[in-house]
């Protein structure tokens, strides 16, 4: 017992105080920034070298559902276009998720499209199904390090769960294969209603590097309503949780 002690104390406190507020890193890149300055010419050329078509040749904007945050925009065009470290990026609308030339202010969700019974029914406990649907187990890491020492998402009473019939609601990762869009439907409906969908990372909420292939099914976002976009590629942490924080107005 003493050698536990000691090393508890030799490592100290390990988890995030406050989910909220913590600060990362400035090398972390999180919601962009776009020059109102930016011309049209300087449009075309960011447009050009992004490798997922997240921007905008005409306005120059750029979608974090698409995005994935490989700052080869920045760097031809540091003076126009900047990533902050801010991570609190989630949204649930996808059109909030399109970051437009001179917008500054972080994103926030719309708390009119927020269904009343989430709230009323999951604000003081949240359990969910994740399902890796092709993912690359980047981001199913993130959400592995979401309920650890570190993050404790439990603490909101937030967790993940084995079954979905023990579930409120599942969290999809990767962009939905053809293999896995029956065994995903098929979670989906073991999840007793009401229920709620998250879709988390570039993968899963616009098909990312893997967008144009053929090998991809995208039917099930396109006709079941999405209730919370958490982008990244992958996903921190902390932009996951924050983004269930909002939605459940915590």
């Amino acid at each position: 017992m003493l050698k536990e002690i000691k090393i508890l104390k030799t490592h100290g406190l390990q988890y995030v105080k406050n989910l909220k507020t913590q600060t990362v890193a400035d090398a972390f890149r999180g919601r962009p920034v776009i020059s109102e300055n930016i011309n049209d010419e300087e449009k075309i050329l960011a447009a050009k070298i992004c490798p997922v078509g997240a921007i905008n040749a005409v306005t120059g904007s750029i979608h974090l559902g698409k995005c994935i945050f490989c700052n080869e925009c920045a760097f031809a065009l540091p003076e126009k276009i900047y990533f902050t470290n801010d991570y609190k990026i989630a949204a649930n609308r996808i059109e909030d998720l399109i970051i437009k030339p001179g917008m500054k202010d972080r994103i926030r969700l719309h708390e009119e499209s927020i269904r009343t019974e989430i709230r009323s029914m999951f604000q003081g406990s949240l359990k969910l199904r994740q399902v890796s649907a092709a993912g690359d187990n980047s981001c199913e890491m993130e959400l592995n390090a979401a309920g650890n020492v570190n993050f404790d998402m439990g603490r909101y009473g937030i967790e993940f769960v084995a079954s979905p019939r023990h579930a409120d609601g599942i969290v999809i990762t990767g962009p939905i294969n053809i293999n896995m869009s029956k065994a995903l439907e098929i979670t989906y409906d073991a999840v007793p209603a009401p229920k709620i969908i998250i879709l988390t990372g570039s993968d899963a909420i616009s098909g990312g590097i893997f967008s144009e292939s053929p090998a991809l099914n995208n039917k099930f976002i396109n006709t079941h309503h999405i209730d919370l976009y958490v982008p990244g590629n992958p996903s921190h942490p902390l932009t996951f949780i924050n983004g269930l924080l909002d939605l459940l107005g915590i």
